[in-house]
């Protein structure tokens, strides 16, 4: 009776040992942040750092941009598809650089805040307050970039016309909308 009883067990095993056994095709081991340890500031990446430096958008204003409100620098970038007037392009260009003397100081200190984060953490000099201060001070700084960011966008609107905000969605190879965007049916010109 014993060796039937081993037997069972040893006949048992195989399954036992697929169902430990990873799936074919499926990693072992996953290693999502490897290499980002050599970051200079672990929580942004090098593009990231350029952009905040540089004042762009850093996808901060992609809920305007995806939803049909054009930014000052792709205007300009798209000026002459969207044949821009002498006026729209000057106020465009005038837009932007009021972006990027707001957002270029931002910008600059997001860095700052999350080096100094990183320091903290680093150094073994982290407390639960320094942790609560630091990550409420790059939380109001990354909401007031993003703020300025998007107020730009919405400044946008009142340069272009219907159709000028329709053709640089198109020319920015974003899906067709039309009629979806009802902001732009009465949106109030420059001038106005």
């Amino acid at each position: 009776m014993r060796k039937f009883v081993k037997l069972l067990i040893v006949a048992a095993l195989p399954p036992l040992a697929t169902l430990i056994a990873p799936l074919p095709g499926v990693a072992q081991e996953q290693k999502p942040y490897s290499g980002l340890e050599t970051r200079g500031i672990k929580a942004l990446s090098d593009q990231q750092v350029a952009d905040l430096s540089a004042g762009r958008g850093a996808g901060f204003a992609l809920s305007a941009e995806l939803n049909g409100y054009p930014g000052p620098a792709h205007v300009l970038e798209n000026a002459d598809a969207l044949m821009l007037t002498p006026s729209q392009r000057e106020l465009t260009r005038s837009l932007f650089a009021s972006m990027k003397r707001e957002a270029i100081p931002l910008g600059r200190r997001l860095i700052e805040q999350e080096a100094e984060l990183d320091r903290l953490f680093a150094t073994l000099a982290i407390t639960p307050a320094s942790l609560e201060a630091a990550t409420q001070a790059i939380g109001q700084t990354e909401a007031d970039l993003r703020q300025t960011h998007l107020k730009y966008h919405l400044s946008m609107i009142g340069v272009l016309s219907k159709e000028q905000v329709s053709r640089y969605g198109e020319l920015r190879g974003y899906a067709s909308r039309e009629g979806s965007n009802p902001h732009h049916q009465h949106a109030p010109k420059a001038n106005e």
